[in-house]
């Protein structure tokens, strides 16, 4: 069989994002940047640099290195749309912002779709195990959809905030997170897990009251890297529960008295994390920025579409969203006939990454992904076993 008609041979990359492309060396058939996004050689550089300048201490050394937290706090205000830098603060990942939601919130009921990715359930699961917040299973539609319908039915006296993902791990759904800020009303929390979509999906962030991120998926800054932007709202209602030493007021003064919490997101701080890691996060924020979101997204529908039209020309089953605006850069599937780890072994014969799971493979292009990628899984999807 022929590859799609779609696959014209070049490896080009499309969109005017040629000098994007150019800043990153992972190989062809790289396609899992919904679990692991390889980082820029900026990245490399700036961590490089300052692991360097950390080992040529001076006097002023610590003090250069920390100056890395607000370079990144600033470019991750830039991405939201120009908040307060005040309103962000950097978290090493998601998963620490998602239980300082769970632990400030002293009372009622949250509601979390049941099939979130884990980091968005163990931090509801162990606060109401101290009896704070307590987490309602919210089950998806058919098409496993979060809808803002969905959400208005479940919601009850009791229900505090909202707690969802961006974009769902499983199928690369977007969540109408508008539509669903509308629903639940300006007097509950919508907290959002943004891993999934930050850097390459255009979305209403406004709509969040809380918001956290990882950088090591698409925004490809490495581990130990992420932000949370809080606003009023969350910071009224939020107890700081987990605030450290370098989240509160005059943090340097060392008097032994517990000091108040810092006015804005600062106060979600728990220690002082690594400047080398921010120092690459801020260049990867600012290589984002600078490519532009819409661009970034662009190429990656269209990736998208040519991976989606791939497997279905090739007999299998495309469980992701069919209309493009309800999706991201994920694309889950089956081949309805062959075990997903044959499948899976295919794959990586033809020197293609994905992710397996038991019931489905999933496919993640991003703004470096080449056509040469897209003829990959042509060629490793018809050459299946019979």
């Amino acid at each position: 069989m022929s590859t799609p008609a779609h696959a014209d041979r070049t490896t080009h990359h499309s969109g005017g994002l040629s000098g994007y492309s150019e800043r990153f060396v992972e190989p062809d058939g790289y396609l899992d940047f919904a679990r692991f996004g390889p980082p820029s050689t900026d990245v490399l550089d700036t961590t490089r640099r300052l692991q360097e300048q950390s080992a040529r201490a001076g006097a002023d050394t610590v003090d250069e290195l920390m100056r890395q937290e607000l370079r990144a706090r600033q470019a991750a205000a830039r991405l939201l749309g120009g908040v307060p830098v005040d309103a962000v603060a950097l978290l090493p990942n998601a998963s620490t912002g998602l239980f300082h939601a769970a632990f400030g919130l002293p009372h009622g009921t949250v509601l979390v779709p049941a099939r979130e990715f884990p980091s968005n359930a163990y931090p509801w699961l162990r606060a109401a195990q101290l009896g704070r917040v307590r987490p309602v299973p919210l089950a998806p539609d058919a098409l496993g959809r979060v809808t803002a319908d969905l959400v208005g039915q479940a919601l009850t006296t009791e229900t505090v905030a909202v707690a969802l993902s961006a974009v769902d791990f499983r199928t690369g759904y977007r969540a109408d997170l508008a539509a669903i800020r509308e629903v639940i009303g300006p007097d509950r929390l919508l907290i959002v897990d943004a891993i999934q979509a930050m850097g390459v999906a255009d979305l209403p962030w406004a709509a969040a009251d809380l918001l956290v991120t990882g950088g090591q998926k698409w925004l490809r800054a490495g581990w130990s890297t992420g932000f949370l932007y809080a606003s009023p709202l969350a910071l009224e209602r939020l107890e700081p529960a987990l605030t450290g030493w370098t989240g509160v007021v005059d943090a340097g003064v060392f008097d032994s008295q517990e000091h108040a919490p810092a006015p804005g997101a600062a106060r979600f701080s728990l220690t002082n994390l690594s400047p080398v890691a921010a120092g690459g996060f801020a260049a990867a924020l600012e290589l984002v920025l600078q490519a532009g979101v819409g661009r970034v997204q662009a190429h990656i529908a269209m990736r998208t579409a040519q991976l989606i039209d791939t497997v279905r020309s090739a007999g299998g089953l495309v469980l992701s969203p069919e209309a493009e605006q309800e999706r991201a850069g994920i694309v889950a599937f089956t081949m309805p006939r062959t075990d997903p780890t044959v499948v899976a072994e295919n794959l990586a014969k033809h020197g293609v990454t994905a992710t397996t799971r038991p019931d489905q493979l999933r496919l993640s292009a991003h703004a470096s992904t080449t056509l040469t990628t897209v003829d990959l899984v042509h060629r490793a999807l018809t050459s299946l076993p019979n």
